[in-house]
């Protein structure tokens, strides 16, 4: 029942709430200390339910696909203030995005690749919320607020000739994107192979044209595609890993530097353990040797990951 015009303070910054809620806080997820405050400012004691240890669980599977508009709708508030309102919440974190472009290839530019998340949940659509800003809520020659975060321990070999492998899904093919752009301007003479991922060849084949150009021209040695919903059975990109797990030993056994980018809890944990399979069968090693050897690739800088 508050109006967007109601003036609060934030930062000693007096503004309308609206503006509030929409450039400084985070006002989708449901976090504990919302809860806690919330089930003390708006008078709904009921909801420390949540926030006992025991109801651990019970809390998680309440949040999942919920976010803090319907806490509100389920638990109105019996009177709150704009600015207690505000005080709850907390800052609108930033997203980190890979940089998808060389500067070699697009000077005094920097290229982003963003997945719209649009979803719908307990009858409401849910939009992303920096992926919908960015998609749809900028016009063209609005400025939006950025910040380099440099990533120290993801970078190309020093020697230009060294032969890469680059492992992506979705939108962790990004930096590859950035790598190959970098070694075309450099004129780098290593080999280069990417293994990529996603649901549909039709609709999710990221920067295909320019992979299918750098392939044409040798630039990409090789590549292996797996689309997983293309077929009754779902297809990864560990599962090529695995057809090639013969040339993929033989090019870390050459000196090549392996890039795994995308979901840190799925996609990463899949490709490390077929990484460890790999190392195992093809190098007659087992499985305390063959972590050896991985453990051994990222001490050299020969094994880097990007997750998320």
């Amino acid at each position: 029942r508050l109006k967007g015009d109601a003036p609060v303070s934030v930062d000693g910054q007096n503004m309308p709430l609206s503006t509030a809620l929409r450039d400084h806080f985070e006002i989708t997820t449901i976090t504990r200390p919302f809860v806690k405050a919330y089930a003390t400012t708006g008078h709904r004691p009921e909801l420390a339910f949540f926030l006992r240890p025991e109801n651990d669980d019970d809390f998680r599977s309440y949040c999942y696909g919920r976010e803090i508009v319907d806490l509100l709708t389920a638990y109105p508030p019996d009177s709150l203030s704009a600015q207690e309102f505000v005080g709850m919440f907390r800052r609108l974190q930033p997203r980190l995005y890979s940089i998808a472009s060389s500067l070699r290839a697009h000077e005094d530019e920097v290229h982003i690749l963003v997945g719209l998340v649009r979803y719908q949940s307990y009858g409401r659509t849910r939009h992303g919320v920096c992926s919908t800003y960015l998609c749809e809520g900028l016009g063209e020659d609005e400025p939006v607020r950025i910040y380099p975060s440099p990533s120290p321990h993801f970078h190309l070999p020093t020697n230009p000739d060294a032969p890469i492998i680059m492992i992506g899904t979705g939108t962790g093919v990004a930096p590859f994107r950035a790598f190959m752009e970098e070694r075309e301007a450099l004129g780098s003479r290593g080999r280069n192979w990417l293994f990529f991922g996603d649901q549909h060849f039709a609709t999710d084949f990221l920067y295909q044209v320019e992979w299918q150009r750098w392939h044409s021209a040798g630039l990409l040695s090789r590549v292996d595609l797996a689309f997983s919903r293309d077929q009754q059975n779902k297809l990864y990109v560990q599962y090529r890993m695995q057809e090639r797990a013969r040339d993929l030993y033989a090019w870390l056994q050459e000196g090549a530097t392996l890039y795994v980018c995308g979901n840190a809890a799925r996609m990463a944990t899949d490709v490390h353990a077929t990484l460890l399979d790999i190392v195992s069968k093809q190098g007659g090693q087992d499985q305390e040797a063959a972590e050896a050897f991985l453990d051994d690739l990222r001490a050299s800088k020969r094994y880097q990951r990007d997750v998320y």
